[in-house]
């Protein structure tokens, strides 16, 4: 066995070890077939008003400019599909953001992982990213075989579907590369049609400015008056696209106790939200990434969804 495969399986076993659900690596290299995805859907406008999106855009592309002498991207797939639903007679929130915050969690995990790698290899120069840097995170992830893209934009596994997160490691080392899959989206267009706001405007096109997840999080300003009625109860995020992916009947409950909710999160109806103090907030959301939206945002969700 080369000492190349000998790390690579070192590295997975460990992922594993760690709870990710699945490990894949591909070679860092220019992402060529991304660029003029990425170039057209900021030329439309498609982000909105998230600016960022349109700075670093030859480091989104290339993570050998993120990572110098960076050889391979290591890409981690953590689950998050909750055991308990929210109340039904409640506003809802993406099921991402039911527990602590997703950042700090697999921030957590990816520094040991790296750790594990300093000590069973060497000196190895690497940066763990998680969707907090320009990383085009699912196109990583599909490159390294660990699913295709949807039509939703989502990365998708046949086998868990699509309710986790996507990580990764960029490191100076080489190690065996994995394959993309294929796509099994096949003439399904369930995800199209269920999108309350339409922003699926063609198969594996999203318009993230028309996203309901876009105006209940990035949004600063108003909500615009004329998706009133349109936003299906939901106050933070949305997972209508992936709630009606056939694919995610295969999804099982996580594991890790972090991502487990806030106890009153799931029993609060409807009127308790309306009546949400800043006390209240803090407290189920006192690690969560609904924190984002700040009390003041969450508050004009509320008001824009409620009747």
């Amino acid at each position: 066995m080369t000492s190349k495969t000998k790390h690579t399986q070192l590295i997975k076993t460990e992922a594993k070890r760690l709870g990710f659900l699945s490990c894949g690596i591909s070679k860092a290299e220019f992402l060529e077939a991304e660029a003029p995805r990425l170039e057209t859907w900021l030329n439309q406008n498609m982000h909105g008003e998230m600016r960022y999106m349109e700075n670093h855009f030859d480091k989104r592309l290339d993570p050998t400019k993120l990572v110098e002498g960076s050889k391979s991207v290591i890409s981690l797939l953590l689950n998050y599909y909750p055991q308990e639903e929210q109340n039904s007679n409640s506003y809802k929130i993406s099921k991402y953001a039911f527990g602590t915050d997703y950042h700090f969690v697999i921030k957590d995990k990816l520094k040991s992982l790296l750790q594990f790698i300093r000590e069973e290899i060497g000196e190895v120069n690497g940066r763990a990213f998680v969707d907090s840097a320009p990383v085009l995170d699912k196109a990583w992830a599909a490159k390294s075989g660990l699913g295709w893209i949807g039509k939703h934009s989502n990365l998708l596994t046949q086998q868990v579907g699509s309710f986790y997160f996507v990580a990764e490691l960029i490191v100076d080392l080489e190690l065996d590369y994995d394959a993309p899959t294929t796509d099994h989206c096949g003439s399904c267009t369930a995800c199209i049609e269920a999108c309350p706001t339409q922003a699926i405007v063609e198969p594996y096109v999203v318009d993230g400015s028309k996203c309901i997840s876009y105006f209940t999080i990035e949004l600063k300003d108003n909500i615009p008056a004329e998706y009133k009625g349109q936003f299906d109860d939901w106050m933070f995020g949305c997972d209508v696209c992936q709630d009606v992916c056939p694919w995610n009947r295969f999804s099982k409950p996580h594991k890790e106790p972090l991502f487990n909710p806030h106890p009153e999160l799931l029993s609060m109806s409807k009127k308790d939200w309306e009546e949400i103090t800043e006390e209240t907030f803090r407290k189920v959301f006192k690690k969560s990434a609904v924190k984002r939206t700040k009390f003041s945002g969450l508050k004009r969700n509320i008001d824009f969804v409620k009747d």
